[in-house]
């Protein structure tokens, strides 16, 4: 008898191949059987002629501190995931010294947009320093796979401590680092991730920044020796650059036999030939036998966000950035003053701040809503007589800084473009940044956006194409063995759903983040059942009880 029998499925088993009738048996945590299954399940699920794929792998995530207070990693099952990547931009949340737990936590909270109670000790309990000790921890409650990352720049705190984010390393501590990645990699990490672009607390650079070429090429040296990925994280809003750090990242993949991925790439109307040059150039290494993924987001991103908590909503405004970053009473105090608010008007541009603000949406206000929610900023400013950045603040004292506002598809505005990038054999579907962002990224929606809008709506990918997409493909370049096909003796991570009505729900606000906060997140659609690793970890009737996640290398 097998453990579990899903009967009358479409299976399309992520190889790419057209979709057949059949049934899919699970035993021991593995598939047993594709096609007809004779024998009975102890569990019998009927499909109901729905389609079951491989269980999708997400390659780009923050849920490090997450999964330590929700192994389920909500919402991502929810949406078909059954293995994520977390560990990426450089930072993981181990090998970590206790006397650098701050200044870790306080990279988190800049680039998560974390409460600090979501990493001080309140809503887990620090029992590791070594990346094994931080695995362990993590296994205890997963109802997820984890594919985790070693984190640059914590690689560098480790063996640099404050220097880390101040200089570039001796040989001595290029030499430690190597060492320590070795030990990180023997423990399970899938990889090294590091970045281009990311900030800490102070607004300073993230030590990874201060690494000389040669410190990543050592390191991509002992990434070689056990065939695992470098991921980068590019100066993405500059074409030149990004194609330089394609230039660079082929070099190590030729040179020491590595694969190297590299997130975000946008298409956007405001640099539109962004991704052909991009794309051109990542052809060009190819050809010559480099590794190089570009990550191409399936969704625009939308930002939400209110005064009451930093967002990286204002990164590229300074001063607008730095009095979001001041601690709430202070914050409060400067909004208030007449002076200030009269600088950060200035600052959002001659227009009152039309042009960079305006077409933001109100999403929410406490209370009597004065039947403002849903309109754009500028409309209720010009209703107002006064310019948008006003508004914003006004709006935003009068409510206690609890008005919340939603910045709507940023990149990716023309899917007649993203459709066939998305379909090119050489992109990498990723990153959808999933994690516990606070008033930030709207996190998941993206395979269900992937089939509502590029398989059903635009007919631009196959139904076979897209799972293939976001199952083999993503197993084979991240080197995840026995995942992302239905074949007899791989895991037996599986999902159910209706390629008629699968998409991404609506966003709702949730407060489940230690700490306080509200982050958004959309609920799945067309999803029917998850099983990871062979037991059934979601379906329409919630979470299961069962841990039965598992550390993927």
């Amino acid at each position: 008898m097998f453990d579990c029998v899903i009967r009358n499925g479409l299976i399309v088993d992520g190889s790419g191949l057209p979709a057949f009738k059949g049934d899919l048996a699970l035993s021991d945590g593995r598939i047993a059987v594709v096609g007809a299954v004779r024998g009975a399940g102890a569990v019998e699920f009927d499909a109901g002629g729905r389609v079951v794929a491989p269980g999708f792998i997400d390659p780009h995530t923050h849920f490090d501190a997450q999964l330590l207070w929700d192994g389920a990693a909500r919402p991502a099952l929810e949406h078909g995931i059954t293995t994520v990547v977390p560990g990426n931009c450089s930072l993981s949340l181990a090998p970590l010294r206790i006397a650098d737990r701050e200044a870790l936590s306080g990279m988190f909270r800049q680039i998560e947009e974390l409460p600090k109670e979501s990493l001080d000790g309140s809503a887990f309990t620090w029992t590791w320093e070594s990346f094994d000790g931080y695995l362990d921890a993590l296994r205890r409650t997963l109802k997820i796979n984890v594919a985790p990352l070693v984190g640059h720049s914590v690689i560098r705190l480790w063996v640099m401590g404050e220097a880390a984010n101040q200089r570039a390393a001796t040989a001595e501590e290029q030499a430690a680092m190597q060492g320590l990645l070795r030990a990180c990699l023997e423990a399970g990490a899938v990889g090294l991730s590091t970045s281009y672009v990311d900030v800490d607390a102070n607004l300073h650079p993230v030590p990874s920044r201060f690494a000389h070429s040669d410190e990543l090429d050592g390191l991509a040296a002992v990434l070689g020796e056990f065939g695992r990925v470098l991921q980068v994280v590019p100066e993405f809003y500059n074409t030149d650059i990004t194609i330089a750090r394609v230039d660079q990242l082929a070099e190590l993949s030729l040179r020491h036999n590595i694969t190297t991925t590299f997130s975000p790439l946008f298409d956007s109307a405001n640099t539109p030939d962004n991704v052909s040059r991009v794309m051109a150039r990542v052809r060009e290494q190819v050809r010559r036998g480099a590794r190089v993924w570009p990550q191409v987001q399936t969704r625009p991103i939308d930002i939400s966000f209110s005064l009451d908590l930093p967002s990286l909503f204002f990164a590229g405004n300074p001063p607008w950035y730095h009095a979001m970053r001041l601690p709430r009473p202070e914050r409060l105090r400067l909004l208030k003053d007449a002076t200030h608010q009269a600088r950060l008007v200035a600052a959002a541009g001659a227009d009152g701040g039309d042009a960079w603000l305006g077409s933001l949406i109100l999403r929410q206000l406490p209370g009597d809503n004065e039947g403002l929610e849903g309109r754009t900023l500028r409309e209720i400013a010009n209703s107002r007589g006064q310019g948008s950045a006003q508004t914003l603040i006004e709006l935003s004292l009068e409510h206690d800084l609890q008005a919340h506002f939603l910045a709507a598809n940023r990149g990716h505005e023309i899917p007649e473009r993203v459709g066939p990038l998305l379909a090119d054999p050489l992109v990498h579907i990723g990153a959808s940044d999933g994690g516990a962002h606070i008033c930030s990224f709207s996190t998941y929606g993206d395979t269900g956006y992937l089939f509502s809008k590029f398989v059903r709506e635009t007919g631009l990918l196959s139904l076979e194409q897209a799972v293939k997409k976001i199952t083999l493909d993503t197993a084979s370049i991240w080197g995840l063995p026995n995942r992302g096909l239905l074949r007899a003796g791989y895991a037996a991570d599986v999902v159910v759903f209706d390629p008629d009505t699968i998409d991404r729900g609506p966003e709702r606000a949730v407060s489940d983040v230690p700490g306080g906060g509200m982050r958004y997140v959309r609920d799945s659609v067309g999803v029917d059942a998850v099983f990871v690793n062979g037991t059934l970890a979601w379906d329409r009737g919630g979470y299961k009880d069962a841990s039965v996640g598992s550390i993927v290398t």
